[in-house]
């Protein structure tokens, strides 16, 4: 790997020299060290734009997610982002470290080492709410921190313009792009825990017409967990052709090959996570798992006059994820025992997506329209085997890895043989979406203006699944019946903009959600329609130094799918997971404030709170469903957030930077939510209507989690080209966790020192 990464470096530098080369041979370079970033999106009459990483309501560019290219004033919701002059100053490593800065959103749990998961509003993020330059990418594996150039967040109802989208929000991750002024780094991290990342970063025109960029890096570090250790390579390759003053075409690719190690953290007994060392690692000494994942797209943009543009985008994406381990740590005694499982997982993913868009503005009389409409379409392959361990070749007994105790393990004597596994399963699962929208950013007068538009997605979806026998030969395959959902999801939102830096805002925005399995009749389920009201003010003081964000919401999802108690004769229990029933609803609401602030040149500083109360809110009764009024697991009532990055621009101490980063996230709780369970009294009954002859009881299934806080703290120094930054995280030396239901309960990180060394050319 390492021979591969200094051969891939000196490419890189290779080609970087000879970009340069080219470009002062035709006079593009400038030589002046100040010299402002030119526009590389248009590029048009060399215009130079100021660099600007941390603003307000008054974003100085296009925010990507809105898509529509509105002004972040006249769209009528909250939006967070987080550019890469403060993922640079934090030192951030992981997306969990950035959107620290973002308020509502957090952490759920580390899944075993494989992939962080993201909460927001109450809602899970992680299966179709994270993007990568505005397309749908799979979540499963940790993106690389060091090819952004910044992190959108747009809170709540998305569903207009992104499709099937859980209410909480989008993340959108904006990759690093070409630019026609040359430059580039070259940096050095490192820090505790064998910790060590070089990087590079090359920009730069290649001729008047076509510009690229170049960034990689390369990480290897161990853990504060015994035995956890992380490689990772990550390539981001980008190419800027102006075709004409009316037309460009941006090419981007990356690739990340990354080897971890599973680790699902500690143990509980009963609702009691166990005091144990935070380092100490419960696995085997083989566990291992890999990620590969490969993207490329291209966005032609074309302007057929200043006031009409057509966009197209197209993008490809190719994941494997494969890991072999001891199983998540369940069902330990109340003496510490555990007996290990053995788990095994291989999941491929290919996401092929096309975007087609046309944006203008017009008037009718006196009344302003600004036009977005478009197409979307999407196709998702995706592969999943399913592995099992058994005594021997010919068997169909499966073993565990035997039994031991969390109080008195000792990783060095524990066994070390590696079982051998036997493909059982492999589900094959066809997605394909298709969707047309309309919107309409319709301005009465400058001060009123009404946001009004419609979507029509439709989603079709099968799964095939072969299952072996022990030869292995294929036995049976198993395709489940075809799943089609289409629904309209509106949005229409009302703005009021007494000032020019004020802006006050109501909307209604509608999305939906398959639900998988089957009906006790064997019908595919009504897709879940949730309904969002929001309503805030924002407002920017002193031409934008200070930019607030007041937001409060209430999200309503009337058909949540839940196992269903009975089969269809209404009298049968059912154990099957995949039949289930519409059985009840829940309802989110709260309130967010943001305030982002740029007082004085140099000092950037965002705030934020927000507080979220989702429960049950009509449950069926039935055994098996949910509690009315009782709180959805992890989900925290409070979270908040406090950061500023100062650099010193002048005086003797010019170049000297500090900051400091604090995050909250409240109490929550972990495992599943308590239901109900309906037990027969004997003899069995033979009424249709059982529940008369059933007794009722709930299954206690939750645990509470305390909250907790963070404390980053970082300073630095830069000199002509040259800058070292140093970070000190969790400086109180914290300890809680993140969980994953009652499993994958991984520590948060202790008190680490990490230092960054940075070279521009």
């Amino acid at each position: 790997m390492k021979t591969v990464l200094l051969s891939a470096l000196t490419l890189l530098f290779s080609l970087s020299s000879q970009a340069q080369d080219m470009a002062s041979a035709s006079g593009m370079i400038s030589n002046e060290t100040n010299e402002s970033i030119l526009d590389t999106v248009k590029n048009k009459k060399r215009v130079n734009l100021k660099e600007v990483t941390v603003t307000g309501n008054k974003h100085p560019k296009p925010v990507s997610a809105i898509r529509s290219g509105l002004k972040p004033m006249d769209v009528p919701q909250s939006i967070q982002v987080i550019g890469s002059e403060i993922i640079e100053q934090q030192q951030a490593i992981r997306l969990s470290e950035v959107i620290k800065n973002a308020n509502g959103i957090y952490v759920s749990s580390a899944r075993g080492g494989a992939q962080e998961s993201f909460f927001s509003r109450g809602y899970d993020m992680s299966a179709n709410n994270m993007f990568k330059n505005g397309f749908r990418y799979n979540s499963g594996s940790i993106p690389e921190v060091s090819g952004l150039e910044k992190v959108e967040f747009l809170k709540g109802g998305a569903a207009l313009l992104f499709g099937n989208v859980a209410p909480g929000g989008i993340l959108n991750l904006v990759t690093k792009t070409p630019s026609f002024k040359s430059g580039g780094e070259i940096s050095m991290q490192a820090g505790s825990y064998a910790y060590y990342k070089p990087s590079v970063d090359f920009y730069g025109p290649l001729n008047k017409w076509i510009a690229y960029r170049i960034n990689a890096s390369y990480e290897n570090s161990e853990s504060f967990r015994d035995v956890v250790k992380n490689e990772r390579l990550y390539v981001n390759p980008s190419f800027l052709f102006n075709i004409s003053d009316k037309t460009q075409i941006t090419v981007q690719g990356d690739y990340l090959d990354a080897d971890w190690t599973p680790d699902f953290g500690t143990g509980m007994i009963g609702e009691t996570i166990l005091d144990l060392p935070r380092n100490a690692f419960y696995g085997s000494l083989w566990s291992t798992g890999n990620t590969k994942s490969a993207s490329g797209s291209i966005l032609v943009n074309h302007d057929f006059n200043k006031n009409w543009k057509l966009n197209f985008n197209s993008s490809y994406q190719d994941f494997h994820r494969q890991s072999k381990s001891t199983a998540q740590i369940a069902n330990v005694t109340a003496t510490g025992n555990w007996t290990r499982g053995l788990v095994q997982n291989k999941n491929l993913e290919t996401i092929l997506g096309d975007q087609l868009s046309l944006q203008g503005n017009f008037n009718t009389g006196r009344i302003k329209h600004q036009l977005f409409t478009g197409v979307d379409y999407e196709n998702s392959y995706a592969t999943a085997y399913t592995y099992g361990f058994f005594a021997n070749p010919t068997s169909t007994t499966t073993i565990n890895y035997g039994t031991i105790n969390l109080y008195t393990f000792d990783a060095e004597t524990q066994r070390n043989d590696e079982p051998e596994s036997r493909n059982t399963a492999i589900a094959y699962t066809t997605t394909d979406r298709f969707g047309v929208y309309a919107q309409d950013l319709i301005s009465f007068t400058d001060k009123i203006k009404l946001l009004a538009g419609i979507r029509w997605s439709w989603q079709e979806s099968q799964v095939v699944t072969d299952t072996y026998t022990i030869n292995p030969v294929k036995v049976t395959t198993v395709e489940a019946k075809k799943r089609i959902d289409q629904a309209f999801t509106p949005k229409i939102g009302l703005v009021y903009q007494p000032l020019k830096d004020m802006s006050l805002f109501a909307s209604y925005s509608s999305s939906f959600t398959p639900n998988t399995g089957l009906t006790v009749n064997g019908d595919v389920l009504e897709s879940s329609i949730i309904d969002q009201y929001e309503a805030g003010i924002k407002k920017d003081f002193w031409k934008g130094i200070l930019s607030t964000n007041i937001t409060v919401y209430q999200i309503d999802n009337s058909n949540l799918a839940q196992t269903a108690p009975f089969l269809a004769d209404g009298i049968t229990e059912n154990v099957n997971s995949q039949i289930r029933v519409l059985g009840g609803g829940t309802r989110s609401k709260g309130v967010e404030v943001d305030i982002t602030a740029r007082p004085i040149d140099g000092l950037n500083i965002i705030a934020g709170y927000s507080y979220n109360d989702m429960r049950y809110t009509k449950t069926s009764g039935t055994s098996g469903s949910f509690i009315e009024g009782d709180r959805l697991t992890r989900t925290p009532k409070n979270t908040a957030n406090l950061s500023f990055f100062y650099t010193l621009p002048s005086g003797v101490l010019k170049g000297l930077s500090i900051g400091a980063i604090g995050n909250y996230i409240g109490n929550r709780l972990g495992g599943w939510n308590n239901d109900y369970v309906w037990t027969a009294v004997a003899p069995t009954p033979t009424n249709p209507n059982p529940n008369p002859a059933y007794t009722v009881s709930v299954r206690d299934r939750d645990f509470p989690i305390e909250g907790y806080a963070t404390i980053d703290a970082s300073i630095g120094y830069a000199w002509k080209k040259l800058s070292l930054l140093c970070k000190l995280s969790n400086i109180t030396n914290e300890l809680n966790y993140t969980v994953h239901e009652n499993y994958s309960i991984n520590p948060i990180a202790p008190r680490q020192v990490m230092a960054s060394l940075k070279y521009k050319l």
